[in-house]
């Protein structure tokens, strides 16, 4: 295969780009870059589209349930003017191996505030679980430093449905939502897949344009879960990958996931 295809074998037989030399390499790695400046600069304009954005305002006093009991929403701003919430879903009365592995991407990630307070922004985990069972899979999961509450009796947008980022401004004790996303609109807060997508076989998701031969094959989110070994599987000996990283963490042989979050 010549230098100028896509891809080429290897001696162990995986594919890999063509191998060129140091200038020709910069001056298509100079092409590309136009490019992501050019999506640098769509993003930034976008983003300045969402500061634009109008906003509505929700009940500050809407009771929610932390380590110290009940609180209003406004206490989860610790003072600070913006709030960001990831909204965690939750399965009721399931083993901490049956939660949302996709939560669990987002939230593993969320477990330091010190650069958002340091711009004057609190950042909480909300899910609909109730406490009694969300307080320990947060000790399980070691989430002690980013609070954690119950947002089970909230109406929307504080509550409801989950699987989103929200933010939030007070004004003295008026609160309102200025912006919201889900989807891959949460992959803003999980920095794995942005460093992945940097790496020469991206994800290795067969959702993904890849050259001829590459690495993938595997459906999206399929390194979410993992057994006791650390192979990628969706199987009932599943759970978070992360949570095999945690003390006490053993085998297990069912999601028991039931209920209707």
């Amino acid at each position: 295969m010549s230098s100028t295809a896509e891809s080429r074998s290897t001696a162990t037989g995986r594919a890999l780009p063509p191998v060129v030399d140091m200038d020709t390499w910069q001056a298509r790695r100079d092409e590309l870059l136009v490019r992501e400046k050019a999506h640098t600069h769509e993003g930034d304009a976008i983003a300045a589209a969402r500061r634009r954005l109008p906003m509505v305002e929700v009940d500050g006093a809407t009771p929610v349930v932390g380590a110290d009991g009940p609180v209003p929403f406004l206490d989860l701003f610790e003072g600070r003017d913006r709030l960001v919430v990831y909204q965690h879903m939750w399965h009721d009365g399931a083993p901490h191996q049956g939660q949302c592995e996709g939560c669990t991407v987002s939230a593993w990630h969320l477990q330091d505030a010190t650069y958002l307070h340091q711009n004057g922004v609190s950042l909480a985990i909300l899910t609909v679980g109730a406490w009694d069972e969300v307080a320990p899979f947060t000790e399980f999961m070691g989430y002690d430093t980013v609070p954690w509450y119950s947002v089970r009796e909230a109406p929307a947008p504080i509550g409801g449905d989950m699987g989103y980022v929200a933010s939030f401004v007070r004004e003295g004790d008026r609160v309102f939502l200025t912006y919201r996303t889900t989807g891959r609109g949460v992959e803003r807060a999980n920095p794995t897949m942005g460093l992945l997508d940097m790496t020469v076989w991206g994800r290795r998701e067969d959702w993904e344009d890849s050259p001829e031969g590459w690495p993938g094959q595997n459906p999206a989110c399929w390194s979410w879960r993992s057994d006791e070994n650390g192979t990628p599987t969706w199987g009932e000996d599943s759970r978070p990958t992360p949570q095999w990283t945690r003390p006490g963490a053993g085998p297990v042989t069912t999601l028991g996931r039931r209920g209707g979050h």
